[in-house]
């Protein structure tokens, strides 16, 4: 009853002052809303039919090409980010010849390293209300405008996200409440969904790690999140469609100025080394965190203007949070804004605020990851460990905060964007924050325009449709599933990532080999990223391996562990469509391991435990682990090999290949000397006690493999004498998921042997190879009988066949005569019978 009525008197009191004060304003606003959408869905329109669009992107040799003998351009954009992006689609739409050159990959910078998200800002606008800035109200709602801009032109690669906002006292619930309804107010018909309020069981209900302990309630509110990298690249590679010439890798060594004029720059191709000018009327100036250096080609004596700010993200396995809800923390301990959010399956946190210097290779700190961790924990149930351990990937982006030059207040942070054009006629765009690049790309195109007297249209990207948006249904992945066979986690991901362009990939995805999927090979076995998608990023201008694997897919900043273990496969593919030399490859894969334990967080595991070199174990867990330990260390050495992890493995029928277990073992191996000591093995297990490592593979292998030895008893199956089983090898025989075999499923398994025998079946133990002719039956079959040694061999798992006379009642009544087996593992070197026990049937049947 008390919440309602707060909720009443807040409704009555808060809503009534709000309608007040933005009714009117927001009918005048629907107004010419309504009269804005109309004008410019007859210029999206304009735009489609007038403007060519290319069915096939030019290469990047055609793109340098182009740069080199195009004798002018309208404009020449240096900047692949967002922002530089946008403004060549902006030029190019209106019609004029338009370049675009990045030193770097297209968002290779801080718009690949956002918290995701499409927002208006929600904190501006709380201090709109409370400074009564009329400013910040203005920015708030521009943003709104863009993003519901945003989700329209992009819908595979951005959706509404609801957020909730925990409330932990009652006089927080009405004052939320009333600021996340002004939010709604001021997006008017972009309101993506309206918010709504939660009691405090609804709430855990939709949010159960949350933490309970003087839980209120919360509100729900709506914002949009897309994949930022494959945004950025989506809009560069519809300005190439459009005619830009769009290079990546691209530096610019300096500015060609006539008469004291910018009218053009120096450009090396970082691929080649080649050096070339290109000329334009316009130069424009869109190197966010890096404005400054560009600014001082033009002249040395400005003053600096970006205040470059550090924004730290990590992203933690996907069960912290729930599919599709996120978690905003409006006030942490020093006063910052945490995002907790479901991401391509993961939860991403953050971020952090901390003043930085301009780098190319910013590092995520190791205070500013615990800092967010921290703040993570005082919001979940104390049922959740938040553990070090569990961080996959974390980076640090660096937000381009400016001054205006031309503020007589040099000294004041610019809260939104600032276009200024220098005396020499640079047009420089800085500031500003992902949700807007189109709106600043448009006032920067405007003023570019005025400045230098250019003959374009207005401006078209407003409802212009990006790369792969047209084609794109919810339901597109559908037809990748039945046309192409793929698996259907695997068509979900390519259908939001590729939109229509999705077919172009599925043609390109290899033939498994299996049954199922038919085409897809992935590039590791828990995300779906499949090999194919290596080859498309190449025709999408990927030029290295960090390319693939932080922004044609995202599995750098999702698992920086499974992008390293990805690599080599991607560099080979890479190396054989590129024609790179074995030199070339081998730097390519140390570059990219290198970004990723730099720049991605990737701490190895040796790392961590090098910095907690001290055993925080009781001697119940020591004796425990020194047991485990000397599973593998059967000769009592004190320490542990590739070649005694394999014997073991292989006795437990489990394969990983040498590589593999090389990538495991030296984790551990802190004085990489190619083994694992006991102290090692002890320093790992306690640092997995502390959270500081998770899901280590060789803590993990071996447990397993303790478990499984100690299920089973020592001795070994007697194949002599026919292969007859008997009561006293109940515990020896191996089912297929590694566990002893029971009394009950040895009966089943000699019950079938009996009919088996009583039916006078034709019978061989084999791999996938030829079936005997029809003919004489042979005696009664011997099971476990081995007829071809080294097929067996080279089988993961192999099955014991047999085939029964026609119309024979087993097989069914007038059927023809039919294929059954029993499943069996190979162990040893030896067949072993493995019925499950929960789904033994006589036979399983399989069709001839």
């Amino acid at each position: 009853m008390a919440f309602r009525k707060v909720l009443k008197r807040t409704a009555l009191v808060g809503g009534g002052a709000v309608a007040a004060a933005f009714g009117l304003s927001q009918l005048l606003e629907y107004r010419r809303t309504q009269h804005e959408l109309a004008r410019l869905a007859l210029v999206s329109a304009e735009a489609d039919l007038s403007l060519p669009l290319a069915k096939e992107l030019p290469s990047r040799h055609a793109q340098l090409n182009a740069l080199r003998s195009t004798e002018e351009f309208d404009v020449l954009v240096i900047g692949g980010g967002a922002t530089g992006a946008g403004c060549a689609l902006d030029a190019v739409t209106r019609n004029l010849k338009t370049a675009l050159v990045e030193r770097d990959d297209f968002s290779s910078g801080t718009s690949s390293r956002s918290t995701k998200l499409i927002h208006g800002g929600v904190r501006y606008l709380q201090k709109a209300i409370m400074k009564l800035d009329y400013e910040q109200y203005l920015m708030v709602k521009e943003a709104l405008h863009e993003r519901a801009n945003l989700l329209e032109i992009a819908p595979h690669l951005s959706a509404p996200l609801p957020i909730m906002l925990p409330v932990y006292k009652w006089w927080q619930l009405p004052y939320y409440w009333a600021g996340i309804k002004m939010y709604d107010l001021v997006a008017g018909i972009h309101c993506l969904k309206s918010s709504y309020v939660l009691s405090k069981s609804k709430a855990l209900e939709l949010f159960p790690m949350l933490k309970k302990d003087r839980l209120v309630g919360a509100i729900v509110y709506y914002d949009g999140q897309h994949n930022d990298a494959r945004m950025n690249l989506s809009i560069a590679l519809t300005a190439a469609r459009y005619g830009a010439a769009v290079c990546n890798y691209t530096e610019v060594v300096r500015l060609l100025k006539h008469d004291g004029k910018v009218c053009g720059v120096r450009c090396k191709d970082l691929i080649t080394g080649q050096e070339f000018d290109v000329k334009a009327k316009c130069v424009i100036n869109a190197t966010g965190p890096f404005t400054d250096s560009v600014r001082k080609m033009d002249s040395q004596q400005v003053e600096n203007i970006c205040q470059p700010s550090a924004g730290v993200h990590i992203v933690i396995p996907g069960y912290y949070s729930p599919d599709n809800m996120g978690l905003l923390d409006p006030s942490t301990s020093d006063g910052r804004v945490i995002f907790f959010l479901p991401w391509e399956k993961m939860t991403i946190a953050g971020t952090t605020d901390t003043p930085t210097n301009v780098t190319a290779h910013p590092i995520p700190r190791e205070d500013d990851i615990n800092f967010i961790l921290s703040e993570v924990r005082h919001y979940l149930s104390q049922d959740v460990e938040v553990r070090r351990g569990d961080v996959l990937a974390a980076w640090s982006g660096i937000r381009p905060l400016v001054t205006d030059p031309d503020s007589k207040d040099t000294q004041s942070i610019c809260r939104n964007h600032i276009v200024s054009l220098s005396d020499s006629g640079l047009v420089t765009i800085a500031g500003g924050k992902w949700t807007t690049y189109r709106a600043m790309a448009e006032e920067t195109l405007d003023a570019a325009v005025g400045a230098h007297k250019l003959l374009a249209d207005r401006c078209r990207t407003v409802g212009l449709m990006l790369e792969g948006a047209k084609g794109w249904t919810p339901t597109l992945y559908i037809r990748l599933v039945q046309d192409y066979g793929l698996e259907k986690e695997v068509a979900e991901h390519l259908a939001s990532t590729y939109g229509g362009k999705a077919f172009d990939v599925a043609k390109m995805a290899q033939v498994t080999g299996q049954r199922w999927p038919i085409v897809g090979k992935r590039l590791v076995s828990e995300f779906p990223y499949i090999e194919g998608e290596v080859l498309y990023a190449i025709k999408e201008y990927a030029c290295t391996a960090i390319d693939v694997i932080a922004r044609r897919t995202r599995l750098g900043f999702l698992n920086v562990q499974a992008a390293d273990e990805a690599l080599p496969r991607i560099v080979q593919i890479m190396s054989e469509e590129l024609g790179w030399s074995r030199e070339k490859s081998a730097a390519e894969l140390e570059a990219a391991r290198t970004f990723l334990h730099q720049e991605m967080g990737y701490r190895s595991r040796s790392e961590q435990l090098t910095r907690t070199a001290e055993i925080n174990l009781d001697q119940q867990e020591v004796h425990r682990y020194e047991k485990r330990f000397h599973k593998f260390d059967k000769e009592n050495k004190g320490f542990i090999t590739i070649v005694d992890v394999q014997r073991v493995l292989q006795s437990i029928n489990v394969h990983i290949n040498e590589n593999a277990l090389h990538e495991i073992l030296n984790e551990v191996d802190l004085n990489k000397n190619g083994q694992v000591e006991l102290n090692e093995f002890l320093q790992l297990m306690s640092a997995v006690k502390k959270g500081q490592v998770s899901d280590s593979r060789l803590a993990i292998l071996m447990m397993t493999a303790e478990e499984t030895l100690d299920k089973r008893g020592p001795v070994t199956v007697d194949r002599s004498g026919g292969g007859s089983l008997v009561s006293t090898q109940t515990f020896v025989c191996v089912r297929s998921d590694g566990l002893g075999m029971g009394k009950t499923d040895l009966r089943d398994v000699r019950r079938s042997h009996q009919e088996l025998c009583e039916a006078g079946g034709r019978h061989r133990a084999a791999g996938p190879g030829p079936w005997p002719e029809r003919g004489r039956p042979l005696p009664a079959p011997q099971l476990g009988e081995q007829e071809e040694e080294e097929t067996l061999l080279e089988e993961e798992e192999v099955h014991l066949h047999a085939i029964l006379p026609e119309g024979h009642p087993v097989g069914g009544e007038g059927d023809q005569s039919r294929r059954f087996f029993v499943p069996a593992v190979k162990l040893r070197g030896q067949v072993r019978f493995s019925p499950q026990r929960s789904s033994w049937k006589r036979y399983q049947r399989c069709g001839i």
